[in-house]
């Protein structure tokens, strides 16, 4: 029955129909209206979700139709004027469209709109009501900065559109709607700027989305997973972000934005390896500072990925290159302790990791506590007990302390992960292990891509206008191209030369 594709004009049956599909649902709202036309009665009503559909709206709503019944507006000659006139004449909502058959009834029900029946017509009136309860706009959580704007995305779609709308305010900032989950039909938007982002790419974006068959969405993270390039690959392969400023400056370069409704996670596309290792912060501060803060940043990337496997490789293969008086303080701390080096080094590894779990999924009050008290307290006793020595304390805590200075949340884990199986290795085959391992993992980086663009660039491939703002930062006046992998136009970004002082022209004019 549902099936059907025509629309039964019999109002009473249409409403019968509705509460049986929807299982007389307790959320269900349907307020009926009697006008008349020319001296006969004609029913109406409207069909809503109360946890959806915006009460204020709703009010607005019927208001409108308490006038329409009093005002007789709606005395038209014919059912069809009425229902013109009627559509016409609803000022509360601007988008009003028209629809003609039950699967789009119950799509815009669904999606918090309201639905108005009008007695002996073939098609209803679509208002656009949705507006739920939700998180209002506040600083960002995971991605805190000093100076910079404060705002962070919210769960509503909407909203985040509108964030990103502020920001850039140009008419090639184009959107493309699609719904995505044959259960949940989660909106996303695609978005980014026509005159700038590649054609190919924009393209590639759209057609993986399409290609999305999987029953729900809930998080941008599905997406992500489900359209990256290699799915098997522990490397992030898309930025995701919650701050507007970064996403507005990701489409500035030509990359696409994908907005999903329910997370105030935005996903950016093309997002390279050096795009991990930077933050917005940095461009709102001096060039110099920004790029020494990047530099400690990568520094922080390698000790977390070798620190402990470099320790095991030299204390159980390599001894001779430790200095003779590092190494006999290295012996006497280990003297008594019953394990290897490392097999004390992945215990303690193990132990933080697990700290640092609990310490995320604790209530708020009690997890840092937990996790720093945790550390503490289990390091101090195991070194007292005989059971790790005092240097491998050293060399979890530095590896623990640079994984935090890693910006990326999903590129910090891979990081933190990948360094276990450098640690095997380094513990079978010494620093042949440990080379191994990184031409592999250069390797593997160098094969990624991110939409079909090479994960390393400008490196590999090397683009040398694109140096510019990657390990360094240069001044603004300096990076005056838009990046060539992401961005379809040769033209510069920036039209002027460095800013000099008026009072130095001045002093040069004399001069």
């Amino acid at each position: 029955m549902d099936g059907e594709k025509s629309f039964n004009p019999n109002i009473v049956e249409n409403l019968n129909r509705v509460k049986i599909t929807f299982g007389n649902s307790v959320d269900l709202s349907i307020r009926q209206f009697d006008m008349k036309i020319r001296r006969k009665d004609l029913k109406l009503a409207i069909i809503f979700l109360s946890g959806l559909a915006d009460k204020s709206k709703l009010d607005n709503l019927s208001l409108e139709l308490n006038e329409l019944i009093v005002s007789e507006i709606c005395n038209q000659d014919t059912l069809d004027l009425c229902f013109d006139k009627l559509k016409t004449s609803l000022l509360c909502e601007s988008k009003i469209h028209e629809g003609s058959d039950y699967e789009t009834l119950y799509n815009q029900i669904l999606s918090g709109n309201t639905i108005i029946l009008a007695d002996g017509c073939n098609k209803f009136l679509v208002l656009n009501t949705f507006g739920p309860e939700g998180r209002s706009i506040t600083e960002p959580t995971s991605q805190t900065i000093i100076r910079g704007p404060k705002e962070a995305f919210t769960e509503k779609i909407s909203i985040n559109i509108s964030l990103i709308r502020r920001r850039i305010k140009d008419k090639s900032l184009k959107i493309d709607n699609m719904a995505i989950g044959s259960i949940t039909k989660t909106n996303v938007a695609v978005m980014y700027l026509d005159k700038i982002a590649k054609p190919d790419i924009i393209n590639e974006v759209k057609s993986r989305l399409s290609q999305i068959e999987v029953d729900g969405i809930l998080d941008s993270g599905y997406i992500e997973e489900l359209i990256k390039d290699d799915p098997h690959s522990v490397f992030p392969t898309f930025l995701n972000s919650e701050k507007p400023d970064s996403v507005a400056a990701g489409l500035l370069e030509g990359k696409i934005a994908i907005v999903v409704d329910g997370t105030p996670y935005v996903l950016t596309a093309p997002a390279l390896f050096v795009d991990f290792l930077q933050v917005s912060e940095d461009y709102y501060h001096h060039y110099i500072i920004s790029s020494m803060t990047r530099i400690f940043r990568c520094i922080s990337l390698f000790l977390t990925l070798l620190v402990p496997s470099i320790y095991i490789a030299l204390s159980t293969f390599h001894q001779e290159m430790i200095p003779t008086t590092l190494l006999v303080s290295i012996a006497a701390q280990r003297e008594g302790v019953p394990f290897p080096a490392f097999v004390e080094a992945m215990l303690m590894e193990l132990t933080f990791e697990i700290l640092r779990e609990a310490g995320i999924r604790m209530p708020r009050a009690v997890g840092s506590a937990i996790s720093i008290v945790g550390a503490l307290v289990l390091g101090q006793a195991a070194v007292q007990a005989g059971i790790i020595s005092a240097v491998i304390v050293i060399i979890v805590s530095i590896t623990a302390i640079a994984s935090f200075a890693i910006p990326n949340y999903s590129m910090s884990n891979a990081i933190r992960y990948l360094r276990f199986v450098l640690m095997i290795l380094s513990a079978t085959f010494g620093l042949y292990g440990i080379y191994i391992g990184l031409i592999v993992l250069i390797l593997h980086l160098s094969k990624l891509k991110s939409i079909g663009v090479p994960y390393l660039t400008p490196f590999a491939p090397r683009i040398a206008k694109g140096n510019k703002d990657t390990f360094f930062r240069f001044p603004l006046w300096k990076m005056r191209y838009y990046p060539k992998a992401t961005a379809k136009t040769e033209g510069p970004r920036i039209k002027m030369e460095q800013p000099v002082p008026s009072a130095v022209k001045e002093d040069q004019e004399l001069s």
